[in-house]
């Protein structure tokens, strides 16, 4: 894996991805800044190094070209308090003054160039505009994993244009490890954690796994496929009918291969999908009529602990319940401190995909797993591709 550390950039104009995509409140002030934070070790090492920064990131999705509520530049104080740096921003980021600045940016300064997506060449991976984009620097580091997976003009494209001056940021490199030290390396037991709303969602991941652990937990509305497949009555409660068979068939899958499934044996139902409805703690294929799960109840938490305890090797993606709400959180809740105590005892834990990453966020917990990744969809379709074209790009 070609990284940051294995080059010294004095000297060098450095054009970084970087996933600066961050929520932004009405008054365009960001409200968590999780993802700039992330690149600041990147663009420090190339600083240090004497080099130049040239930042190119997207933010939103615009769809008629430049927009102030997508704009970068409320993201340049932010990052120069961070890198405790002077930080420069061209409105935009292929025009003749975009490439003035890059060109006269002192060594040891930081450049931020407007949305990419401003142009629609962006996300249809045109070469013309990558070569435009490459113009800005003389060696290229991809540290954006989160658009990893698009064939994007700044994420895939681009790399063509820097044949041996390109490599991963820290970033990259830390997922890319994280992700493979389960695929991999996992030390055994080896357990995947899959929660969310819908079985088709996390078909193909949950197949790929097969091949990589021990135990599977089902979790979220996505459980509910696994219980009415098995013959549950589950009342209200979200059910892909039309996946039945389906479910059927990854249980079955899952025994031949000699992977333990666990599925919730009780669960929190509701009468009404609201806060404030009634609840009650039931057997998961006992839900009356008129009601509906909406998390993983008492037996289920416990069970999943213990199961949770004796792996070495974690990956949870996906929530147990609708944690976004007080009265259905306690699943996803015990399932974070679970793991957090799994890893103080000696297990790695990877936290993927946004819910998990917000729960983990919500309890407080990120320091206290071992890898929380910043990638989403990214690392959903790397454990189901076992690559993606922002890596394949550095690689080749």
């Amino acid at each position: 894996m070609k990284t940051i550390d294995a080059f010294n950039f004095k000297n060098k104009k450095v054009l970084i991805r970087v996933d600066f995509n961050v929520p932004l409140n009405a008054q365009n002030e960001i409200t968590d800044d999780t993802r700039i934070k992330a690149a600041i070790p990147t663009i420090k090492k190339v600083l240090a190094d004497g080099g130049a920064v040239i930042l190119m990131s997207h933010l939103g999705r615009p769809k008629d070209g430049p927009v102030n509520k997508y704009s970068l530049i409320h993201t340049v104080k932010r990052t120069a308090e961070l890198l405790n740096v002077e930080v420069d921003f061209a409105n935009d980021c292929i025009s003749p003054e975009a490439f003035a600045k890059s060109k006269n940016l002192a060594f040891g300064k930081v450049l931020i160039l407007e949305n990419l997506r401003f142009y629609k060449e962006e996300e249809n991976g045109d070469e013309d505009f990558a070569a435009k984009l490459a113009q800005h620097g003389e060696f290229y580091v991809n540290d954006a994993f989160g658009t990893a997976h698009r064939a994007h003009a700044s994420t895939a494209v681009i790399a063509k244009f820097f044949p041996k001056q390109k490599c991963f940021g820290y970033v990259m490199a830390n997922e890319i490890a994280s992700i493979n030290k389960v695929l991999l390396a996992g030390v055994k037991p080896v357990l995947a954690i899959i929660g969310g709303a819908k079985v088709s969602d996390k078909i193909v991941m949950i197949e790929r796994l097969m091949d990589k652990v021990n135990h599977i937990i089902i979790g979220g509305g996505m459980a509910f496929t696994f219980v009415k497949a098995l013959g549950g009555e589950i009342g209200n409660s979200l059910c892909e009918l039309d996946k039945l068979d389906l479910a059927k068939n990854l249980m079955k899958k899952a025994e031949e291969r000699g992977v333990v499934m666990h599925l919730p044996v009780d669960a929190i139902i509701a009468d009404q999908f609201s806060n404030e409805a009634k609840q009650q703690d039931v057997n998961i294929n006992e839900i009356p009529p008129g009601w509906m799960g909406l998390d993983i109840g008492t037996k289920s938490r416990i069970n999943f602990d213990q199961v949770i305890q004796q792996c070495k090797t974690i990956l949870w993606n996906g929530p147990m319940g609708v944690f976004e709400m007080s009265s259905f959180e306690l699943g996803t809740k015990a399932v974070a401190h679970s793991i957090s105590q799994a890893t103080q005892s000696g297990a790695f834990s990877l936290i993927g995909g946004g819910d998990s990453v917000a729960a983990i966020n919500k309890y407080n917990l990120a320091n206290k797993v071992s890898y929380v990744s910043t990638g989403g969809g990214a690392l959903l379709e790397y454990i189901e591709q076992g690559s993606l074209p922002g890596i394949e790009a550095i690689n080749n």
